[in-house]
């Protein structure tokens, strides 16, 4: 009896050793556990910061993407307000063919160019026809005339051409 006595408490206290070292494996994952979730958050705030920072970049990256633009369009702007002041119609038509010949230039260097349409074949992706005539001197699907200039921007069609277009009746 004293044997079985002794035998129990020994395996008791294997079990509690057990249960022991459970325990502390528990407590270690536990602070593993709120290792990692302290970290979650720290990334979640990371994350959510730099969110908001792209976030106003981008706006006010839209909000002041014209800036650069505006700058280079002002002298000439500038140029026709002194154009308005001067008293000679040769003078202000000199002023406005300057204006006209500088703003042209800023566009072109900006990616700006004129789509062509008068004598070309019609292109639904660049032209929108407005009318249709049969004419003797242009062959069928041409434009006969360029009612509206279209313009490109960096290959992007932004204006169609409105156009006459060619149509003969066969």
């Amino acid at each position: 009896m004293k044997d079985d006595l002794k035998k129990l408490k020994s395996e008791i206290q294997e079990k509690n050793d057990e249960i022991k070292k459970k325990d502390e494996e528990i407590t270690i994952k536990d602070q593993k556990i709120e290792q990692y979730h302290e970290q979650l958050l720290r990334l979640q705030a990371d994350f959510d910061n730099f969110k908001k920072r792209t976030e106003k970049e981008l706006s006010d990256q839209i909000q002041y993407a014209s800036e650069k633009i505006i700058l280079k369009i002002l002298d000439s702007y500038e140029d026709m307000e002194r154009a308005l002041k001067t008293g000679s119609s040769h003078e202000l038509h000199q002023g406005v063919e300057m204006i006209y010949q500088n703003l042209k230039k800023i566009l072109a260097e900006e990616g700006l160019e004129v789509i062509p349409a008068e004598g070309e074949k019609f292109d639904p992706f660049q032209h929108e026809a407005l009318m249709a005539e049969a004419h003797e001197d242009f062959k069928n699907g041409e434009v006969i005339e360029e009612l509206c200039k279209g313009y490109k921007l960096n290959s992007k069609v932004i204006k169609y051409s409105k156009v006459k277009v060619c149509k003969k009746n066969d």
